[in-house]
Formats: C-alpha cells, structure tokens, sequence
C-alpha cells in the first residue's frame, strides 16, 4: 500500500473517532477510488484489521 494511502486511511479513523464523519470520507474516498485492485485488497485487509481504530475512543479522550 502506498505511504499516502496509510496516511489517509489512519486520518480517516481519527477523524471519525472524532464524529467528524464527512471529513473523514472527504479524505478517504479519492484514496479508496484511485487504489487499483491489487492496493484494493491490501485496504480491505488493514480496515479489517484496524476496525477498533475507527470505533474506540482515544487516550485522550477516555481522560
């Protein structure tokens, strides 16, 4: 997966840790849509594996 990729999917989860949703798809989407099918599946797997990261509060918003 491509660095930028990464980086955009990882704002995304934080920004939808922060209910600011739109962002995050604001950002995410030209990503999920430029991605080829082989960097497609290589998406899939990490929001499959970073699901908690878009659902769980942060440390510091659990303080």
């Amino acid at each position: 997966m491509r660095p930028t990729t990464l980086r955009a999917l990882k704002r995304a989860a934080e920004l939808t840790r922060q209910n600011r949703l739109t962002e995050a798809v604001l950002i995410a989407e030209p990503v999920l849509l430029a991605a080829d099918r082989h960097e497609g599946g290589e998406i899939l797997r990490w929001l499959a594996d970073h699901a908690t990261e878009f659902t769980s509060k942060t440390e510091k918003e659990t303080r």
